[in-house]
């Protein structure tokens, strides 16, 4: 579980985030990319259409037992998937 601090209320991580798991675990986290921006990049178009169909076939509800969206649903909201 990721802790609040770090975690974007629209889904995904923050920068300070990213900056968190690069210091720690040495991962070279990007930030999402939207619709908009793939439009703009053949690269950023690639990682967007890649991360959509892995993290649709993700198992789990897109909706908590209050009826609010789950982090999953937050984060395919945020790369317009």
């Amino acid at each position: 579980m990721v802790k609040k601090v770090y975690q974007n209320k629209e889904g995904g991580l923050n920068q300070k985030g990213r900056d968190y798991f690069k210091r720690t675990e040495g991962a070279n986290l990007k930030p999402p990319v939207s619709a908009k921006e793939a439009a703009k990049s053949p690269t950023a178009a690639k990682r967007r259409k890649s991360f959509c169909s892995r993290m649709s076939n993700v198992p789990g509800p897109m909706k908590d037992e209050k009826g609010r969206p789950t982090r999953k649903a937050l984060a395919l909201k945020r790369w317009d998937c």
